[in-house]
């Protein structure tokens, strides 16, 4: 089996993303020979991991504008996405 590879710490959200749908259909078509697939896998489920970090870190970027009785912002807070 092949070792692990990193991502490279700059590689943005779309960047990943884009690669692991290319890995997803490559899989899907069934083309790949049985050591690829493994290692395919492998790479997706570390840019799966990478985007869920990117999107988290956006998440808590994220402020929500707390509105007054009249209409008028009052200030911000962290938003809650649950």
């Amino acid at each position: 089996m092949t070792d692990a590879v990193s991502l490279p710490a700059d590689l943005s959200f779309e960047e990943a993303l884009q690669r692991l749908e290319t890995i997803v259909s490559r899989l899907e078509s069934g083309q790949a020979p049985l050591e690829e697939s493994i290692a395919l896998y492998e790479e997706g489920a570390r840019l799966k991991a990478h985007c869920e970090e990117r999107l988290k870190a956006a998440q808590l970027r994220v402020d929500k504008i707390v509105v007054g009785p009249d209409g008028q912002a009052r200030g911000v807070e962290a938003a809650s996405f649950e």
